[in-house]
């Protein structure tokens, strides 16, 4: 048992204690304000105080976890044993030059995101906005390494306790935004596609879509055998993410009244894991988000309780509160579509801290890394650059025992116009994970 004094106990003192200590050091531990209490106790024993303490190992106390509300934080960046730090501690007596527990709350929090900022056409925040990208971390996962300097330096100092052992795991992730290209659209979208197809010259789209509507050639979008035998032989067991909004315009999905979908689903929720995938329009209608989840329920006979938001819609903490509200349990959208990196500065789960209401959730957040679409469309990246972006980040995950998730669709498996050679490289992509 670790016992931690610090002068009050708040909310945000807790939660990131035990994000450090209970899920990823895997240490018991005890809080107390009480300096009687502390000094009584027996074993290994630290402080979090703006003032050391003689003869123990103190870390020192920045402002933030003791406060209640959001407000601009004057922040400077340095760097202490090649990582970038902030929350700086002056003074004697300390074991690191910075508060590590005030930068994670800041960071995992996503405290910049309750502040004003700069949105992108989809109402989206910025990487460009990030205070990571500004101070040039966003490719670290930051907290992790702060994590692991408080180990070191328990570990250090109380050599006889004993901590849990964290290894790198891989968690590949699929979106499904329309399960197939031309199958299960109807003949009144089939035929208005086949007509732009011919109107606009491309013969080869348009023959294409009438050789998979009689049965002549598989759909391009059919890949899911092949993700998951691929997953198999490598024994990583992937994600699925379903759209099952109403047709609109940046939610252009097959219908669930499709039988053909249904059985998709159900076929592919005998062997991987499946989610909502809460449509664009879902995220500012809260009926339109629990039809949805609805129609996955009734289709799975079951009740699902993980997702992913269509476009990475996430506005802090609206989008998690409505979820919250519909009982999911686990989210998948923390990343973001502009540029491969790690949001909350992390690489392992970690549970929702609601700022506006000062409190710990039971909403989990799995943070992706990097995702298909950033590396196509925003970097215009050809596949073999883009194994080369993505190394650095799979590296960096291996470097903190973290876990990797990877965030790609069906259709980038298709071989077809801008995603030739793209199944190749997530080949080479995942061989290297598992090198």
């Amino acid at each position: 048992m670790l016992v931690i004094y610090t002068p009050q106990i708040t909310n945000r003192v807790r939660y990131i204690f035990d994000l450090f200590f209970k899920e990823q050091i895997q240490i018991p531990f005890m809080l107390t304000s009480s300096v009687d209490e502390f000094r009584a106790a027996d074993g290994a024993k630290i402080v979090y105080d703006i003032h050391p303490q003689k003869n123990c190992l103190c870390f020192g106390s920045a402002y933030l976890l003791f406060q209640r509300g959001i407000s601009q934080q004057d922040l400077t960046v340095s760097e202490y044993n090649y990582l970038k730090i902030f929350y700086q501690i002056a003074g004697e007596g300390f074991v690191l030059p910075f508060d590590p527990f005030a930068a994670a709350f800041y960071l995992v929090s996503r405290y910049e995101e309750y502040l004003p900022h700069a949105n992108d056409r989809h109402d989206r925040f910025s990487p460009e906005e990030s205070f990571a990208y500004r101070n040039g971390f966003l490719q670290v996962p930051v907290v992790n390494h702060y994590i692991n300097l408080v180990r070191l330096k328990v570990q250090e100092h109380y050599p006889e306790l004993k901590f849990g052992v964290q290894k790198f795991k891989y968690k590949p992730t699929f979106d499904v935004d329309s399960a197939y290209n031309y199958r299960g659209k109807g003949p009144f979208r089939n035929l208005g596609g086949l007509a732009r197809s011919v109107i606009n010259g491309n013969f080869t789209e348009a023959a294409d879509r009438v050789k998979v509507l009689t049965g002549n050639k598989k759909d391009p979008y059919d890949n899911y055998d092949y993700l998951l035998r691929l997953h198999e032989k490598y024994n990583s067991k992937p994600v699925f993410f379903f759209l099952l909004g109403d047709y609109d315009e940046f939610d252009k999905g097959i219908s669930i009244n499709v039988t053909e979908f249904q059985s998709l689903i159900k076929s592919i929720a005998d062997e991987a894991e499946v989610g909502i995938h809460p449509s664009y329009a879902s995220n500012t209608d809260t009926n339109k988000l629990r039809r949805e989840i609805g129609r996955l329920n009734r289709t799975l006979k079951r009740d699902v309780r993980i997702s992913r938001q269509h476009f990475l819609k996430l506005k802090f903490p609206d989008t998690y509160r409505n979820l919250m509200d519909q009982d999911i349990e686990e989210d998948y959208t923390l990343g973001y579509a502009a540029l491969p990196g790690f949001r909350a500065s992390i690489c392992s789960s970690f549970y929702f801290y609601d700022l506006g209401r000062e409190n710990k959730t039971l909403l989990k957040l799995y943070p992706f890394a990097f995702m298909d679409a950033t590396l196509n469309y925003y970097m215009k990246l050809k596949p073999h650059e883009a194994l080369e972006v993505v190394k650095p980040f799979i590296d960096e995950v291996k470097d903190v025992n973290g876990l990797l998730i990877t965030l790609w669709h069906n259709n980038s498996f298709s071989e077809a116009d801008e995603w030739t050679g793209w199944r190749s490289m997530y080949e080479r992509m995942v061989e290297y994970i598992k090198s």
